[in-house]
């Protein structure tokens, strides 16, 4: 209503300038106008409105306020009124940036997440966390083409000059001469954050906070705009403003204006368009590749900025039109963010400080948490165990699991390939990576890629991020995995996957044989830790199902026998009767969690009855993998763990660290460890439990560690045997051990 008022009161402020006799003439050319949608002023209306007020009144309850102020301007132009007419003009411009701000912000401050519920929708400035980008120096006009390189969520400065780290509030930060660059292309694997940082941009553009330097920011959604045939730059301005209409005085002052194509890649140009085809008229509608490369090679609004969002895939079409553009490229969040995206996702200190807890303990989880959908993927999975549960102790989701979550999304960014193709492109997908982790190698050369018949557009780009490879010429692009444990991941895939040997030519001598890996892996292959245990994790019951229902392929479950059999013969071999076995590597531990199922880990533990751990710094992560299997081991008699730690903050510590997240202090009744121990020993009292001997030596253990102690001597039905050695317990620690061992229940006969 108060906009509605002042356009009214602009309009009837110029009309107050005209003379009786200009005031009669117009409203005679008024009978005359003819608009469309609209309809004419009653000539009895017009003869009573005899002041500009009334006159101003009937022409916006007639035409409406818009279409009245252009009707307005063209008689006052018509009748020579041209001061009037430039008066008017600027107060309507005043009023359409106005407008356009709050277009804006109403459209790109709320969203909708993937699994919010219907009509739910979230701020922007509750998720956005900053990201790391990293900016090339910008190429000068006509030198040489050179990509953002990137390695493995790094940027990879060996590839021409070192990148300089900026924002997505200093993308267009002038240099050391003043000059700011016009064309920045931002790129970014799938599910980076780009449009996010759109978002980010166009909300505090417009709530003024940056970009002062530009009057009118224009996103165009290239995924809509994939749609249209023929367009005019008019067009694509107005299909951003409010109700579609635009003065057309706003793109004459051109260094004012940025425009945003979000999502490049979509649009499939080859942009290979001859020059004298390209438009110079923003009026002149033209297909629609003519006209986007008319912008980006500026022979139309030559002065105005660009932002291009895109993936790596468009990087070299968009190499062929751009000059003096600088490249810039999103790779995730640093680990301040990644904490601080925990505490915007759960809007509650004590429960984000329990989930980050839980992602930073296993070192997997935590590295991918810097791609932003990782993270995304990892909170929301935390968040319904949470609701479930009153802590993560039993957490059921395993790295494997997250890894499928984040292969499943990007399912749904791919085209309409059939479930057959997938598979098989999978597979060769997969290979490659395999054949890669063998090699000790990450970036792959452009005939790699044409060999295995990875070339396909609709999928690489999902999966690959792709780089201009200085060498140039024959060689090609470069292509690498997002993230090296995603590399790990499709590894680990390519030996379970279903599908046929001839999908997989150019392999090379690579054989889709388990008991290779496994063995290479006992042997001296260590790098290939994380691998193996994706494995495990692929095998899982659960992860055989997702893969079917979410991902559209098919693992085949027949390597299960062939893991059991080796982890078994690993620890010495098969029990025979009358001899004990340990476990004394911590990775079995890790692989059973990874698989997470009680049967599988009951078969694989049978017959072993002691663990002998040394010198391990325990993580959380560890320690979850740890109770896990103790939780389903009936037939284990002894513990035995020899100058390890246990590392786990306190939760109040790390509340204290986060409280300048902004996140507000919600109290939750999260329960979360406080003694180091406190994890081992509420899984030795499990029901079944057979521990006779539990062994602590050189654990650096203090006097919070007595309590659990004293509560597992009480509580277990079998514990005969404790020892304590290079302990530093304290008197309180010695009387809280005692108050155990006063228990009629405890049946502890050796204390050292």
């Amino acid at each position: 209503m108060a906009e509605e008022e002042h356009a009214i009161a602009g309009l009837s402020q110029a009309l107050q300038g005209l003379t009786v006799k200009d005031f009669q003439e117009f409203k005679t050319k008024l009978l005359e106008v003819q608009v469309e949608g609209g309809w004419n002023i009653p000539e009895d209306l017009l003869e009573k409105a005899t002041q500009p007020c009334t006159l101003v009144s009937c022409m916006g309850k007639s035409l409406g306020d818009d279409a009245a102020t252009d009707v307005a301007l063209g008689l006052l132009e018509e009748m020579s009124q041209r001061d009037l007419a430039e008066e008017l003009l600027h107060e309507q411009v005043k009023e359409h940036k106005q407008k356009y701000r709050e277009h804006v912000v109403q459209k790109f401050l709320w969203y909708e997440e993937v699994n919010s519920c219907p009509g739910e929708k979230l701020s922007i400035s509750s998720r956005y966390a900053t990201l790391s980008i990293a900016r090339k120096p910008w190429r000068k006009p006509g030198g040489e083409q050179e990509a953002v390189a990137s390695s493995h969520g790094c940027a990879n400065a060996s590839n021409g000059a070192a990148p300089t780290m900026v924002t997505a509030q200093t993308l267009f930060k002038p240099n050391q001469d003043g000059q700011a660059p016009r064309p920045v292309v931002l790129v970014g694997a799938p599910g980076m954050g780009k449009t996010m940082t759109v978002r980010k941009v166009m909300v505090e553009w417009a709530e003024g906070i940056l970009y002062k330097q530009f009057d009118y920011i224009f996103c165009i959604d290239c995924k809509e705009l994939a749609l249209t045939e023929e367009v005019s730059v008019v067009d694509l301005v107005s299909k951003c403003c409010p109700h579609r209409r635009m003065p057309g005085i706003i793109l004459d002052d051109q260094k004012k204006i940025l425009f945003i194509f979000d999502g490049f890649e979509a649009l499939g140009f080859s942009l290979v368009q001859p020059k004298d085809e390209l438009s110079s008229d923003p009026r002149e509608v033209k297909p629609l590749e003519t006209i986007v490369m008319s912008l980006l090679k500026r022979t139309v609004l030559p002065e105005s900025s660009l932002l291009i969002t895109t993936r790596p895939t468009a990087l070299r079409s968009l190499g062929r039109c751009l000059e003096g553009e600088c490249q810039a490229e999103i790779l995730g969040f640093p680990a301040a963010s990644r904490q601080e995206f925990f505490h915007r996702y759960f809007e509650n200190n004590n429960k984000a400080a329990v989930a980050f807890r839980f992602a930073r303990g296993d070192e997997v989880l935590y590295s991918l948490c810097a791609i932003p959908v990782v993270s995304w993927t990892v909170c929301t999975m935390l968040a319904g165990e949470l609701y479930l549960k009153k802590n993560l102790l039993e957490c059921s989701k395993t790295t494997t699991q997250v890894t499928m979550s984040y292969l499943s999304w990007l399912m749904k960014c791919r085209g309409r390939d059939s479930p057959q193709d997938l598979q098989r492109f999978l597979l060769k997908l997969c290979s490659l990576a395999a054949d890669g982790l063998w090699k000790h190698k990450v970036q792959f050369e452009e005939r790699e890629i044409e060999e295995r018949g990875l070339d396909q557009p609709d999928l690489l780009p999902l999966f690959l991020n792709e780089k201009t490879s200085k060498q140039g010429g024959e060689h090609g692009n470069v292509y690498s995995f997002p993230h090296l444990h995603l590399q790990e991941f499709f590894a680990a895939m390519f030996y379970v996957l279903e599908g046929e040997e001839e999908a997989v030519d150019g392999s090379g001598a690579l054989r889709r044989d388990l008991n290779v890996v496994l063995e290479s892996y006992s042997k001296s292959r260590k790098d290939l830790n994380f691998m193996v245990r994706f494995l495990f994790g692929l095998e899982s019951q659960k992860s055989i199902e997702y893969a079917a229902e979410a991902v559209g392929c098919r693992i085949a479950p027949q390597a299960r026998g062939d893991m059991l059999r080796w982890l078994q013969g690993r620890q010495g071999g098969v029990s025979r009767p009358g001899q004990l076995l340990k476990v004394s590597e911590l990775d079995t531990f890790h692989f059973l969690f990874e698989m997470n199922e009680k049967s599988f880990t009951q078969s694989a533990l049978g017959g072993f009855t002691d663990i002998d751990l040394q010198n391990i710094k325990l993580s959380l992560y560890d320690q979850l993998a740890l109770c896990f299997c103790i939780r389903q081991w009936d037939e284990l008699a002894c513990v035995t763990l020899r100058g390890c730690s246990f590392e786990l903050q306190d939760p109040k510590e790390e509340v204290a660290q986060s409280a300048a997240s902004g996140a507000g202090e919600h109290p939750c009744p999260h329960e979360e460890p406080h003694a180091p121990i406190q994890l081992l020993c509420r899984a030795l009292q499990h029901p079944g439990s057979q521990l006779q001997v539990l062994r602590l030596r050189w654990c650096r253990l203090a006097e919070s560690c007595c309590a659990e102690l004293g509560e597992l001597l009480a509580r277990h039905p079998r514990l005969a045997q404790l020892e304590l050695g290079d302990g530093a317990l304290g008197d309180a620690g010695v009387r809280l051990l005692c108050q155990g061992l006063l228990q009629p229940s405890c049946r502890l006969r050796v204390l050292r």
